[in-house]
């Protein structure tokens, strides 16, 4: 997943891992059991997350995830002519290693210690322990504990004789993160900036 932070707080190293992970080593695999799926007829299902259709925090997963939506939408269309079917899972916010708070808290802590004191200063020294808290609420919210919806899906993909282009699966990302993904963008915002925790001075620098 790499840093889940404000994007002014991060390198380009934050972003290269989850990027050459989810979307390049993605496309690496594909690329090279391209030409045996084509042979067979089969099947390609990518796994992408209702963060490659909005991005709810900065840092590199969120892109990596939109480049995979990218890149199976492009390859749906260009496998249709040899009978291969594309589909891509959208799965919702699960209780899994990914979605560990205690990790990403400590992986913001780190990053919080190294920032320039101008920027502290913008965000304010509590700033951590109050986002740290509303997002926990959120998550307890929002979070999925049944994993057997992602698998259905991906069970779905595989065997059914007409798989679907898109799965999603979670109940949050059914009722919130991908319909919000269909509205305009000034709604978007306006939903999710209202979850954002206050900077104690976002003009000092």
């Amino acid at each position: 997943m790499g840093p889940s932070a404000p994007t002014d707080w991060l390198t380009i190293e934050h972003f290269r891992a989850p990027i050459e992970v989810n979307l390049i080593g993605l496309i690496n695999v594909t690329l090279h059991l391209l030409p045996l799926v084509k042979m067979a007829r089969g099947r390609l299902v990518n796994i992408s997350s209702t963060g490659g259709r909005l991005a709810v925090w900065g840092g590199g997963y969120c892109p990596s995830k939109f480049g995979v939506e990218g890149f199976n939408d492009s390859l749906r269309r260009d496998m249709k002519a040899f009978g291969v079917k594309v589909s891509c899972i959208e799965p919702g916010l699960f209780k899994t290693g990914l979605s560990n708070r205690k990790k990403i808290i400590q992986e913001r802590e780190t990053i919080w210690k190294q920032l320039p004191p101008a920027i502290r200063k913008q965000y304010g020294e509590g700033y951590i322990q109050k986002d740290a808290a509303k997002k926990e609420k959120l998550t307890q919210i929002f979070q999925n504990t049944d994993l057997s919806l992602a698998v259905k899906c991906m069970e779905h993909a595989l065997t059914s004789i007409h798989p679907h282009s898109r799965y999603t699966a979670g109940w949050d990302a059914k009722v919130l993160w991908i319909p919000l993904s269909n509205m305009p963008t000034a709604i978007q915002d306006f939903i999710l900036l209202r979850n954002k925790t206050e900077l104690a001075d976002p003009t000092a620098g």
